[in-house]
């Protein structure tokens, strides 16, 4: 276990986003262990939740991976995978790397198997935990929950948006929606901040712009990309073509939804809950959780939504101002929740 964390300085504004984590999203108790893995560069962050976890009083143990293995990390570290297991409770605060996703699935594995308390916390920086980390998460889990079964009762959801999406989702009753609000439970953990509801889908069909941001390793070096949006278009669930201007971040994103034979797949489709956020901000842990559709090629959680199928791969595409109608009722206009449809 790293000691060095608990000497850390931080600033304390991370000191809401910190405890909304520990006690609101988590709902740590004292009786309960914590397992905090972080890297170097989320060590403020990471003392921030320590710090938190001790005034609760939980035992808890906290990693710094680069202590244990050379970055990227190829597999998870077992001495991590095992203390994890002792564990109800853990995060992850740490910043990625290129070709990690499979120790992340290691990881979230062990959370599955005992039925942790898991709050995934990729590339989480000061200013997340100072917006979307400070969000009301009982009135975002209130908004979930209310979209979330309408959804559970919907077979077509339809999306478009002034730049020029225009897609449509089919769902399956064997196909699971779940909820990740921010209120983490033994049944799903949760990326934090949170804020969506999401499952993998039946099929999908149409143009999808990404006006937003793009996930794992391309968010950091992209960013907002706006100005340079990707238009793909689906056909059976499938990536058909991509266009974009930029064509380093075009070549990027078709190796990427290359990589093995499923991740040119869309495996999940959701729609961001956390009502706190006001903007994109060009990062995928907070801008996923936005208000509106994002859908992701690759991985498509099997193991909760009850896809068939798997990929080594995970990559969020997000948009910006949906209008989203579910089997005609539409539930959202330009960006905005109409709560009286849902």
């Amino acid at each position: 276990m790293s000691t060095e964390i608990t000497n850390i300085a931080f600033d304390t504004a991370l000191s809401n986003g910190a405890r909304n984590a520990v006690r609101d999203c988590l709902r740590l108790r004292p009786e309960e262990r914590i397992t905090i893995i972080t890297d170097r560069e989320c060590a403020e962050i990471a003392a921030s939740l320590v710090h938190e976890v001790e005034s609760i009083g939980s035992a808890y143990s906290v990693f710094v991976m680069e202590d244990y293995a050379d970055r990227p990390l190829k597999d998870m570290p077992q001495v991590i995978l095992d203390d994890l297991a002792t564990s109800q409770t853990s995060i992850f605060a740490a910043i990625t790397q290129t070709g990690e996703l499979g120790s992340r699935i290691q990881m979230t594995s062990v959370v599955n198997k005992h039925r942790i308390r898991h709050g995934h916390m990729v590339n989480i920086n000061k200013q997340i935990m100072m917006e979307g980390m400070c969000a009301d998460f009982i009135e975002v889990d209130r908004i979930s929950q209310r979209l979330v079964e309408k959804a559970r009762a919907t077979r077509i959801i339809k999306a478009t948006t002034p730049a020029g999406t225009d897609f449509t989702a089919e769902f399956a009753p064997h196909l699971k929606w779940l909820k990740t609000s921010g209120i983490i439970s033994p049944d799903k953990w949760g990326n934090l901040p949170g804020g969506e509801i999401f499952t993998s889908p039946f099929n999908t069909n149409g143009l999808f712009v990404v006006d937003g941001v793009v996930g794992d390793y391309l968010c950091q070096k992209w960013g907002d990309i706006q100005a340079h949006p990707l238009y793909i278009e689906v056909v059976e669930n499938r990536i058909k073509s991509v266009e974009c201007s930029n064509k380093e971040l075009l070549k990027e994103f078709l190796d990427y939804t290359h990589t093995d034979e499923n991740s040119d797949r869309v495996g999940e489709f959701a729609i961001g809950t956390n009502i706190a956020l006001k903007s994109i901000i060009g990062h995928i842990l907070q801008d996923e959780k936005f208000p509106g559709i994002h859908i992701a090629f690759g991985h498509p959680y099997a193991d909760h939504t009850g896809q068939n199928w798997v990929s080594t791969t995970h990559i969020d595409c997000v948009g910006r101002n949906f209008n989203i109608w579910m089997d005609g009722v539409q539930v959202m206009e330009r960006g905005r929740f109409l709560y009286e449809n849902f």
